[in-house]
């Protein structure tokens, strides 16, 4: 079981009931019900991604951490789509992980079961798809282009201000070198990415690089 470091369960649930309540003083009502009918869930959902990252303790969350806060917000306002389909709740748990850590992942986004956010800030996720350990680093960008959106195979990593846009497959094992754009675009997979002299993609092989981020 998850170990929760600085609180108890009740504490966490509290704690995030609480924030949610000075954040968006409105009138609703029975807010905590709701969240504590799913935190189970979002934990175990986020003990699963934690175990799996070689820079963090197995089986401990922080909500301190706020890597690891950003990611736990996620999964509760995705577990709360799914099972309660409370919208107004979902968006508060949203706007609030948008607001404290600077990352805009909306709640029906199905985020892969692995990722890892290096630093949360200005990260910016359209409905896509996204494979196994996805490591994602500040004001990286997946978005849609005429109302396509990328395809991103497993152990794929974005590094600073690189972006997936489109009608982009960007495959197994792709590293998308910092400030790099991939637009509209195939990548082989299994390799670096980076910009050319005249602004072409070129692409590097490289075998491995998510293992230094994950344990597999």
């Amino acid at each position: 079981m998850l170990k929760l470091l600085h609180s108890s369960r009740e504490g966490l649930l509290t704690y995030v009931a609480t924030q949610l309540e000075h954040f968006f003083p409105d009138e609703q009502s029975g807010t905590k019900p709701i969240l504590d009918a799913c935190l189970d869930e979002a934990l175990a959902r986020l003990e699963n991604c934690i175990n799996a990252v070689r820079m963090w303790r197995p089986g401990e969350f922080d909500y301190l951490h706020s890597s690891q806060y950003a990611i736990f917000l996620y999964f509760l306002a995705n577990t709360l789509w799914r099972k309660e389909g409370d919208k107004r709740i979902c968006t508060k748990v949203f706007f609030l992980n948008k607001s404290l850590n600077g990352i805009d992942c909306f709640y029906e986004i199905e985020m892969p079961d692995i990722f890892f956010i290096g630093h949360s800030v200005g990260i910016v996720l359209a409905k896509a798809t996204y494979g196994n350990y996805l490591v994602l680093y500040q004001n990286s960008t997946v978005g849609k282009n005429h109302g396509i959106a990328p395809v991103i195979g497993e152990g794929v990593i974005m590094y600073p201000h690189a972006a997936i846009i489109g009608a982009s497959h960007v495959r197994k094992g792709s590293v998308i070198a910092q400030g790099v754009s991939v637009i509209n675009h195939e990548t082989p997979g299994d390799c670096l990415v980076f910009q050319g002299v005249a602004g072409d993609l070129v692409f590097r092989s490289q075998q491995d690089a998510v293992d230094e981020y994950f344990r597999r």
